[in-house]
């Protein structure tokens, strides 16, 4: 996949070949720099832009004075890599649903496969080659492309330069290029990670009697969050499906000691009409039973935003009915700003992480399309 130390030129000319060539720089969270420094040189030779950078994190803004600004982001991360670089181009056919077979033959759907072709480097092909391409927009726009995104929310690129340079984030709207199949999703669920500890008493496992065992005691508490019906909320005219779920089980010393001490990593994704204060206090009265629960990461949702005016617009030119986002996104963020976001990028969401993780290449063209169109209409 090429010499770390070498110089790599990307071609912003086409937003296909352009995602080849992000997915084939290995950028997963923590290494970003490569691919950094690859969009900050294709940036800093466009004459309509300025360009800022912080870390691995990039922003380029149009100043023409225009009467509106809208936000175009996306991370340039990926989680990690499973034999699944460089990406090939593939044809799926639809009655075999995963299977391919060259990209020659002409048959079933063209697609992009490999790792960050859907999460999100497709998303972020589209904006790079639009931001280069569209110099004198109908509206001033500012475009982001961040790091740390698929890890813990304190890491996050687009979190820390919104904290150092908030003066770069103002504006009317924003769009997170994120998958979304083509489609506007609207806001996005709240997140929240905490574990739960339940604790016993060490003994020998031939003296059991002796001690308490603490993954014993925890069988009621899995019980209870196995027998659990998440709920469907219904906020601004969009159903948003929550979870609560077990993620990761972790107990036990030796195999002749009753362990003293088990912890359950618990993920709620939680609708956002709730705060992610209320999503706490939630989680705490659910595991009250519990000895311990410790929040380790904690995110709030973004409500929809589509009754604003300018979303409106957007939702006019692609011409696809909204549907509200399941997974927590940066969009968020952008809500605690007051500023109306919404996510929109090539790729199924569903494939995001997944090994076999394949775009298809009429959904990068069609978001190009779609973005350009809007950009350059009345309706912006």
């Amino acid at each position: 996949m090429g010499n770390p130390e070498e110089n790599i030129v990307l071609d912003p000319s086409d937003p296909v070949e352009l995602t080849r060539q992000l997915c084939n720089i290995p950028s997963v969270s923590g290494d970003e720099k490569r691919i950094a420094d690859a969009i900050e040189a294709l940036l800093r030779g466009a004459q309509h832009l300025s360009v800022y950078r912080d870390g691995d994190t990039l922003v380029a803004r149009t100043e023409l004075g225009r009467a509106k600004r809208v936000i175009i982001a996306g991370h340039i991360d990926t989680v990690p890599i499973n034999e699944n670089l460089p990406v090939r181009d593939i044809v799926e056919l639809a009655s075999l649903g995963s299977a391919s077979v060259s990209a020659e033959s002409g048959e079933g759907e063209a697609m992009i496969w490999g790792r960050g072709t859907v999460d999100m480097k497709a998303g972020a092909a589209v904006q790079l080659s639009l931001a280069l391409e569209l110099s004198a927009p109908a509206v001033d726009v500012t475009w982001v492309w961040y790091d740390h995104e698929e890890v813990a929310s304190e890491l996050n690129g687009l979190g820390r330069t919104l904290r150092g340079r908030p003066e770069l984030f103002e504006g009317d709207f924003a769009i997170l290029c994120e998958p979304s199949n083509g489609a506007i999703e609207g806001g996005c669920n709240g997140t929240l990670r905490a574990r739960v500890s339940m604790l016993g008493k060490r003994a020998h496992s031939a003296r059991s009697w002796m001690g308490v065992n603490a993954i014993h005691r925890a069988g009621d508490l899995l019980q209870r969050l196995a027998a659990y019906e998440a709920r469907t909320v219904l906020v601004d005219g969009l159903e948003y499906r929550e979870g609560l779920n077990a993620v990761r089980v972790s107990g036990g010393v030796a195999g002749n000691v009753i362990p003293d001490r088990v912890d359950i990593d618990v993920n709620y994704r939680f609708a956002p009409n709730q705060s992610a204060d209320e999503a706490v206090q939630f989680v705490r009265e659910f595991f009250a039973d519990a000895d311990e629960v410790e929040i380790v990461d904690l995110a709030d949702g973004a409500r929809p935003g589509l009754d604003a005016p300018f979303a409106l617009g957007f939702v006019r030119a692609v011409g696809s009915e909204p549907r509200a986002k399941v997974g927590w996104t940066d969009v968020a963020r952008f809500s605690a700003l007051g500023i109306p976001a919404v996510n929109f990028g090539p790729g199924d969401p569903s494939l995001a992480h997944a090994d076999d993780e394949r775009v298809p290449i009429a959904q990068i063209e069609q978001a190009a399309s779609s973005l350009r169109r809007w950009l350059t209409s009345a309706e912006a």
